[in-house]
């Protein structure tokens, strides 16, 4: 049975669809018993999700609010 460090390993080629027959029974034979590496697999299938969702072209507002929050982060930690 796979680890889980050798889980998060295969992790992207499972949800990408790439690992052989063998592989895949093997990640899944491991998520049946592992309730932490399937919400790892979870988060992982929502991250994607949200990627793929983002513009594809950059929107200047979001690089700006970005700068701010950064800044209003880096200010709190130094007060």
């Amino acid at each position: 049975m796979l680890s889980c460090k050798e889980l998060v390993a295969h992790s992207s080629d499972f949800l990408d669809g790439q690992l052989s027959f063998r592989e895949r029974l093997a990640v899944r034979t491991h998520l049946a018993m592992c309730r932490h590496c399937r919400r790892f697999i979870r988060q992982m299938r929502l991250s994607q999700a949200v990627l793929r969702r983002l513009p594809d072209t950059p929107i200047p507002e979001l690089d700006a609010l970005s700068a701010r929050l950064a800044k209003q982060r880096r200010d709190d930690l130094v007060s």
